[in-house]
């Protein structure tokens, strides 16, 4: 689409920047990414007073040096692409901090619209902010918004509109300060010193507006602060911090996505089945194609498609979470915690969004503040217990722990976490042991979380869900059903003869002392690089499991119908709990492979987190099951 106006929003994290964004653009937005880097390009449209208006939501940083993707694309975009209007997003309750990066654009020559946004915050902290001073101190406009107010939005866009940069310019003042920053530079070699020298200089000048323009006033303790007493108390935050995440998972698996995804399962098992079935009789279609329609197809892909509820309801709820402003004391409370693993408290958010998938958690580590935090963050994502694991758990614990299987797959949820702060603990001290860490972190106020942003968030994060189901996981089952359906020789029988049996023993072999070493288990790994759904839908087709919703009312039941199919004689309890960790721990899918290959920039570390993974899975799973059956399980 093309557009009379372009407009760039940039900011810290937690200004609103992306709220203000979503509120102006709506759905007339879309979402990629940068050119060479997983960061995400947002860019959305709207119409005011007669003219097209594209704009661009900036990547959200504390500063431009350059240091991590953001940085960069945050001032090479500046720096070399035509833009009518640059707006930085100000989080006014938080002023002096926001300013260092307004200061430091305004030094690269970039003129600005500075919008003070969060204004109501600003007020209940008794900060006021006198706007023509300081549009008089800096020469550039000055805007104050609150960001999901309608008509402050509004007069954004009369602004967009209206205003003409040509008549702005730096000040007296900041010219002044903007030729002490080029002396520094040109006159200090060191690069450390230069940095301490510039840092200082800067907030001298941003303490030199404050006094101009910014008036304070004590208005007692915040409603944030109050509630902080409670969620970042050294002895509360972090039972507080379990029983907020618990109700997390009994929102997502009990009380409102288990029974969605139980009426989606019923109906695509019973309506959407029989429908294709019908419809496929009719047309007389053949019976090998019925088989791969019916049994490879609807099936397979069927068995991913009922968890979606649970993914976009985990989602909704962390981005919930992150939109009140709690997510980020999560990261204060737990720094001291994940320091002894070797991360910072701000690992925490990346690595819980591995809940739901290990793609956007692997992503989120670019978000930390060193090297090496990043690389540990890609590292233990994995391990998590994402959605796509999630079919693997329930299916095993309601056919061999019916009567304990909630407590087994909260067991598994223990083991992927614990792994992720070992494989952490481990790398730190050997691959990363040179490199350290620093925290950086605001607390915004706490607030009632934008419903559109928290949705849109939503849908963006769990589309990919949805779009690995219709492209790689129905491509894996098509694959799966002719390799099992198929040998040199044409069509089998019995699958035991097909090219899927043959290569299945080839990697069941390795699996020969944990008590799963059949074919069927190892095409069901080998299916599991592909997409970790597809397990699932593999042994759903190696072992043509029934309906049970249909046949069965509860879980005792489920299991009795389950485990008379040939699943129930290929695996012992035992048996079944080694394969759950095993699944658990390897190999993460080709499409976390490939985020892991573009995250750390190389080939090299995609090939060790592979190799890795599945080294410490098939250890830690061969001890289950060798441990297990001493101990006489």
């Amino acid at each position: 689409m093309s557009a009379s106006l372009s407009v760039a929003l940039t900011g810290n994290p937690n200004t609103g920047k992306s709220t203000i964004f979503n509120e102006l653009t709506g759905a007339r937005q879309k979402i990629g990414n940068w050119p060479g880097v997983t960061v995400d390009k947002k860019v959305g449209y709207v119409r005011h007073n007669d003219k097209d208006i594209m704009i661009v939501d900036l990547p959200g940083t504390y500063s431009i040096n350059a240091r991590s993707p953001e940085e960069k694309i945050v001032i090479d975009y500046l720096l070399t692409t035509h833009t009518d209007l640059v707006v930085d997003v100000v989080d006014s309750s938080n002023i002096e901090r926001n300013l260092y990066l307004t200061l430091q654009l305004l030094e690269q020559g970039i003129p600005l619209i500075i919008d003070l946004n969060m204004q109501d915050e600003a007020e209940k902290r008794g900060i006021k902010i006198d706007v023509k001073k300081l549009e008089a101190y800096l020469g550039y406009p000055v805007l104050l918004t609150i960001a999901r107010d309608g008509k402050s939005l509004k007069n954004m866009l009369n602004v967009f509109t209206s205003i003409s940069m040509e008549g702005y310019g730096a000040s007296p003042q900041l010219k002044a300060h903007i030729a002490r920053v080029q002396a520094i530079e040109a006159e200090v070699r060191d690069e450390k010193e230069r940095q301490a020298q510039l840092i200082e200089l800067r907030y001298e000048f941003i303490d030199s507006i404050l006094k101009e323009s910014v008036e304070f006033s004590h208005v007692g303790t915040t409603t944030s602060e109050k509630i902080d007493k409670v969620l970042a108390n050294g002895v509360l935050a972090i039972p507080a911090f379990l029983a907020i995440m618990y109700a997390v998972f009994q929102i997502t698996f009990e009380w409102i996505g288990q029974p969605i995804a139980d009426a989606l399962d019923e109906f695509i098992a019973g309506d959407v089945t029989e429908a294709v079935a019908a419809g496929l009789e009719s047309l007389e279609v053949a019976d090998w194609m019925q088989s791969l329609v019916l049994d490879g197809i609807v099936g397979g892909v069927g068995s991913v498609i009922v968890f979606v509820p649970l993914i976009f309801i985990l989602f909704f709820c962390l981005s919930f979470l992150d939109g009140t402003g709690y997510m980020a004391r999560v990261a204060f409370v737990m720094d001291p915690i994940m320091r002894r693993a070797g991360l910072t408290g701000k690992g925490v958010m990346p690595l819980m969004m591995g809940f739901g998938c290990g793609v956007p958690s692997i992503m989120g580590a670019r978000a930390l503040d060193s090297e090496k935090d990043r690389m540990l963050s890609i590292f233990a994502a994995p391990f998590l217990t994402c959605g796509a694991k999630l079919p693997i758990m329930a299916l095993f614990a309601a056919m061999f722990f019916p009567d304990n299987a909630a407590n087994v797959v909260f067991a598994m949820y223990v083991v992927g976490v614990v792994m992720a702060i070992v494989s952490t603990k481990l790398l730190s001290h050997t691959t990363f042991k040179d490199d350290n860490s620093t925290f950086l972190l605001e607390l915004p106020p706490y607030r009632m979380p934008d419903m559109k942003t928290v949705l849109l968030e939503t849908w963006d994060k769990g589309k990919g869900y949805l779009v690995k189901a219709g492209t790689i996981i129905f491509l894996g089952c098509v694959i799966i059903w002719f390799l099992g359906a198929f040998n040199g020789e044409g069509m089998v029988e019995d699958m035991s003869d097909s090219f899927l049996a043959s290569i299945g023993a080839a990697v069941g072999a390795l699996f020969t002392f944990h008590g799963f070493g059949t074919w069927e288990a190892g095409a069901a790994a080998i299916s599991g690089i592909l997409a970790k759904e597809s397990v699932v839908s593999t042994i759903g087709i190696l072992y043509g499991l029934p309906d049970v919703s249909a046949e069965a009312e509860d879980a005792v039941e489920t299991a009795e119908v389950m485990l008379q199919t040939g699943m129930g004689s290929a695996f012992t309890p035992l048996s079944a709990l080694a394969f759950m960790v095993f699944s658990q721990l390897y190999t993460p899918c080709v499409t976390a492979l490939g985020t892991i290959k573009k995250e750390a920039g190389s080939w090299k570390w995609m090939i060790f987190a592979a190799v890795y993974m599945f080294v410490l899975a098939w250890v830690v799973s061969l001890l289950v099951y060798q441990v297990g059956s001493l101990l006489g399980f």
